[in-house]
């Protein structure tokens, strides 16, 4: 089967064509991903309003460079009826530059050889996840072809699978980005438990703040491991926290970090100039490694995990690779170790369409899929 994956959770706007058999073999036909990663640098981060401009403006052209790249654009011109139009317009109602775009698409091309389409309708920025949500209605109505909404997070443990068919279970999960920092028990496949989840920012806001706080650009978290990983000598004279670290819970906090930076970096000497940034940029990488680290493994452990599975953008982090890899357990071999690569860390439509493979007798009417910015796993 073909599965045509739209992704528009956060600030990228993704579309791929994923190709699967019943055993759950893959074969990538696409994956188009439109980052607004510039835009986020001029405005120092992610607002909602204007990401969901970006995702109207996206969504036609990425669909149609994922479906050419798929071999599945075929030029027709195709009658357009007035209840069809009528029916395009009122789904698209609250994306009316999404509209004016995709009513010429429709009377340009075929409809393409998919089997099914898959959309990201939470957790994330609702109005973003609306625009994804609408555009997914749309094509299913016009086209005829089902739709099965997925989870996010889900999709960050999932993508694993594209090239690991054989994780054992039961598995531990982090997942951690700018917007999520959680750690799940997973018992198979659509099987989860949240074990705990950061009580105020997450790892990955986390970084951006604190680079924010040494004068760095965004998104922060790959400036400061860049620096981290470049900087030889001692660590920072003034040693952060690393909050929560031995509690018995699983959950995670993060705001205490961020003071902690602030202070500590008003007493750096002005003099210390570029070196006193990649020190703090190391101590800062290094409090939230130690932290993940300590309470994955705690729950690795606690559940007798076979498997310890990361996901989420903070999960591209090289250095936190290499620390989980050198933990007791992991290192040996006892624990099976899987994460992602790094383009498919990062938020992309290729994880949905993975999910939506395993979710695809899920499927239901588009008139009642809706977003929900605050969407659970379990």
């Amino acid at each position: 089967m073909k599965i045509l994956a739209i992704e528009t959770s956060c600030d990228d706007t993704g579309i791929a064509i994923l190709e699967a058999d019943s055993k759950g073999h893959f074969k990538v036909l696409s994956n188009i991903v439109a980052s607004q990663t510039e835009i986020g640098k001029k405005y120092g981060g992610v607002f909602p309003m204007m990401a969901k401009r970006e995702h109207q403006k996206n969504l036609v052209p990425v669909l149609v460079k994922s479906l050419k790249k798929a071999g599945l654009l075929k030029r027709m011109v195709v009658n357009l009826s007035n209840d069809k139009n009528a029916t395009t317009k009122e789904i698209l109602e609250r994306e009316p530059e999404l509209f004016k775009k995709l009513i010429p698409f429709f009377k340009k091309y075929q409809k393409p050889y998919v089997d099914l389409i898959s959309v990201t309708n939470g957790p994330g920025l609702e109005p973003c996840l609306w625009v994804g949500v609408n555009f997914a209605k749309a094509l299913s109505y016009f086209w005829d072809i089902p739709v099965v909404p997925v989870n996010h997070i889900e999709s960050h443990i999932l993508v694993n699978t594209l090239e690991n068919s054989n994780i054992k279970f039961p598995a531990i999960a982090l997942v951690v980005s700018g917007g999520h920092t959680q750690l799940i028990l997973v018992k198979g496949i659509g099987k989860y438990k949240i074990l705990g989840e950061t009580r105020d920012d997450a790892a990955g806001e986390c970084f951006d703040k604190c680079a924010k706080l040494l004068g760095l650009n965004y998104p922060g978290g790959p400036i400061i491991a860049k620096l981290a990983e470049k900087f030889v000598g001692s660590p920072t004279p003034h040693k952060l926290p690393r909050p929560m670290i031995n509690t018995k819970d699983y959950d995670f906090s993060f705001s205490g970090l961020k003071t902690a930076v602030l202070y500590a970096w008003r007493k750096e000497p002005a003099s210390a100039g570029s070196s006193g940034v990649a020190r703090m940029a190391a101590e800062v990488q290094q409090a939230i490694i130690d932290v993940l680290i300590k309470k994955t493994m705690k729950a690795v452990k606690d559940f007798n995990a076979k498997s310890l599975i990361l996901g989420g953008g903070v999960s591209a982090n090289q250095e936190l690779h290499k620390q989980f890899l050198q933990t007791p357990g992991v290192c040996n071999g006892d624990i099976n170790f899987f994460a992602p690569k790094p383009a498919l860390s990062t938020d992309n439509s290729l994880m949905t369409a993975i999910t939506g493979f395993y979710h695809k007798k899920e499927t239901k009417p588009w008139q009642k899929i809706e977003a929900d910015g605050n969407l659970r796993i379990e």
